[in-house]
């Protein structure tokens, strides 16, 4: 029996796994940026707060090495969606309080906290569960499910919150229906994951783990991530690589929201969830797998600089509509997939170097640490974005997001790298 559990198939989980993996995120830092927008917050506030959500991921690293310690993998995958079910349920019970914005908000970094959490042991229980052929076998599987994730939060459920204004004219009882329906699903997936993951014998609490070795662990990890060559420089690139992007992300919405009087392009609730949360997500994912792809080709010194620039000029296209407020819907989709795509296609030079820098004895661990100053490069530029769109309109601060670039760009051309690295072999 417990051979039979071990060997059940792969893609009876791993698809599910990575689809719930995606759909908190997701849910956090864009739908929640939208609901508000939707509540009549200020671009401001929006930016600011909802900034602090990247905090669990920043932070990530500093907890992740104890979870060995409680449990086990398979267990807090469980108690996590369970987690992250039952705070979707409590945001759809606090929308129509009148301080929703605070209860929510609380409740979104508590979902935050608790699907960082889940990342790390969904990872976790991937490698443990899975051989190392199966793991590369379906690693474009988990991206795959994780990237749908991304378009059902987006996409389908901005569209279906958006159905719902129009329906019933009642934007809170909108999203609050919303936040049920969706509360509904994660809790259906976390019983199918209850059932449907696997009994692995090396996912099991190590009784004989020694708390204090664990730290001693941690802490000689932390210490050889800082001392690796030319850390300073690694960090730099890792905060300013995506600086226009992380101020961008978080008024990209609202600018498409905002009614023209007020500088925006006044599309619907609907309408921005099938252009950006469907289109521009398709977009992405698309340019991802060619910068990938490209980098495999060439190497990582050779797209560097090209991506760097893919990364930060097509923001230009926002610049654009700012400037001219296209009424043509078709045109506002072209310009956010223009964009997407080269976020997507630059963004494979930021994962390849996360990598790199990762390299060495510590590998996953220093990983780890990589993508937490990634999710500090996000949060910190993007808390003060809506008080400078605030001070200076939508035109201003997109022309100010494209000059980004020359920080991004100048980092970028001060890395040196082998040349082979990241090249097919």
């Amino acid at each position: 029996m417990q051979q039979a559990k071990k060997d059940r198939s792969p893609w009876l989980w791993v698809p599910t796994l990575y689809f719930a993996q995606g759909i908190p995120y997701v849910i956090v830092m864009t739908v929640s940026v939208i609901m508000y927008k939707r509540f009549g917050v200020s671009n401001t506030d929006i930016a600011l707060y909802t900034s602090w959500l990247y905090l669990p991921w920043v932070i990530k690293p500093f907890w992740s090495p104890f979870i060995d310690l409680i449990s086990t993998k398979r267990w807090w995958v469980v108690s996590m969606q369970l987690l992250i079910g039952a705070g979707l349920a409590g945001v759809a019970l606090l929308i129509p309080m009148p301080f929703y914005f605070q209860a929510t908000l609380l409740v979104f970094w508590l979902m935050a906290f608790s699907s960082a959490t889940h990342d790390i042991a969904a990872d976790g229980f991937y490698m443990l569960a899975l051989s190392d052929d199966k793991q590369s076998f379906f690693v474009g599987i988990r991206s795959t499910f994780y990237r749908l994730a991304m378009i059902s939060g987006q996409g389908f459920l901005i569209i279906f919150a958006g159905a719902m204004e129009r329906v019933t004219g009642n934007i809170r009882f909108s999203w609050s229906i919303t936040f049920f329906v969706v509360a509904g699903i994660f809790i259906l997936l976390m019983l199918y994951h209850r059932f449907a993951l696997p009994k692995v014998q090396a996912d099991k609490l190590h009784k004989s783990v020694n708390p204090n070795k664990k730290l001693g662990d941690f802490w000689e990890t932390f210490r050889t991530f800082f001392q690796k060559d030319k850390i300073v420089l690694s960090l730099a690139f890792l905060l300013v690589y995506r600086l226009g992007e992380a101020m961008l992300v978080k008024l990209a919405s609202p600018f498409l929201l905002d009614p023209v009087e007020l500088g925006g392009l006044g599309l619907s609730t609907e309408q921005v969830g099938l252009a950006y949360g469907t289109v521009g997500v398709i977009a992405l994912v698309l340019g991802g797998v060619l910068g990938g792809f490209a980098i495999s080709m060439n190497g990582l010194k050779f797209w560097l600089i090209p991506m760097a620039l893919f990364i930060t000029l097509p923001n230009l296209a926002y610049v654009y509509m700012a400037f001219f407020q296209p009424a043509d819907y078709i045109t506002v989709i072209s310009c956010v997939a223009i964009e997407q795509f080269g976020y997507g296609f630059g963004f494979a030079a930021f994962l390849m170097y996360m990598i790199y820098v990762a390299e060495g004895e510590f590998k996953t661990a220093h990983y780890a640490f990589a993508t937490g100053f990634m999710a500090l490069g996000m949060m910190l530029p993007g808390m003060a974005a809506g008080w400078l769109q605030d001070q200076v309109g939508y035109k201003m601060f997109f022309v100010i997001v494209v000059l980004m670039a020359i920080p991004t760009i100048w980092i970028a051309a001060s890395i040196k790298l082998d040349p082979s690295f990241g090249k097919k072999k």
